[in-house]
């Protein structure tokens, strides 16, 4: 380094060549770019699952498509629609009718529970067994309402209580027995009138009405047009034992009475009472 000395003022001044620059620092690396290796095409798993998913879909598709078009082929048609048994009241008609509108498809498709459900809104028409019969044929067993009783309900709509105790719609000419009481008790109805009917047998008279009533009275008509009114069910007073006590004694009292007797009410714990007809 070369230097040198000049007196100006006391002070001297030092000269000497310029220190090289320092070098700069190196720059950082630029930041790692993404690679273009990791996108969606490049992802084995995720497009394994996009092509399952696809392949699901137009299997299910192709399935779909396949079931419309055997619907529509003319292979295996039903030719027939028999009856099993013995209809003393649903009418052949009723049936070719229903049977039109529902028995559709070949014997294949045809929809089972459609049919039953469309068989069983027939009149009369209790239950319904449907069942496919080789190679073009299908076979009904109907179960038709047995009436036992007349129902006689808030409405004037004639209806009829089969032998299961169940009210449905339809009217026929037959000396049946009048039932009536709250809508749902029509099986309790057709039980009390059974064992009514069993206990008054005794005395050669038979119930011809059975009427329950929103308290749950109990009144029975008997097919000597007699009234007997037994009153509500209770623990210490079953109806049984009224109607047990009246057939012991009722014979004996009526012989002694010198009126037209057309009511008995049984609704006392320890005996009954009889009510004669009102003159004029």
């Amino acid at each position: 380094m070369l230097e040198r000395l000049r007196a100006s003022g006391g002070k001297s001044e030092r000269y000497g060549a310029s220190r090289p620059a320092r070098a700069s620092r190196p720059q950082k690396a630029a930041r790692q770019q993404k690679p273009a290796g990791e996108g969606f095409w490049h992802q084995p798993s995720l497009l394994n699952l996009c092509a399952d998913v696809l392949i699901i879909a137009a299997s299910v598709a192709l399935a779909w498509t396949a079931v419309i078009a055997l619907q529509r082929l003319p292979f295996y048609p039903l030719r027939e629609v028999r009856v099993l048994g013995e209809l003393s009241q649903v009418q052949k008609s009723q049936i070719e009718s229903a049977a039109r509108g529902v028995v559709q498809g070949n014997f294949f498709t045809v929809n089972i529970d459609a049919a039953r459900a469309a068989f069983e809104k027939l009149a009369w028409v209790r239950r319904v067994e449907v069942r496919r019969q080789w190679p073009d044929r299908l076979e009904l067993r109907i179960e038709e309402h047995v009436p036992v009783a007349r129902w006689r309900g808030i409405d004037d709509e004639p209806r009829l209580v089969n032998s299961y105790g169940e009210v449905f719609a339809g009217s026929i000419d037959l000396p049946l027995p009048m039932f009536s009481g709250p809508e749902g008790s029509s099986a309790e109805v057709l039980a009390r009138y059974k064992q009514f009917e069993k206990a008054l047998a005794r005395i050669n008279l038979h119930p011809r009405a059975v009427a329950l009533s929103a308290r749950e009275a109990w009144q029975v008509r008997l097919d000597n047009g007699l009234l007997l009114d037994l009153g509500r069910d209770q623990a210490k007073l079953p109806l049984a034992e009224r109607v047990a006590r009246f057939t012991e004694y009722y014979p004996n009292a009526i012989k002694r009475s010198q009126a037209q007797i057309v009511a008995v009410d049984m609704r006392y714990p320890n005996g009954f009472t009889l009510r004669p007809a009102r003159n004029g």
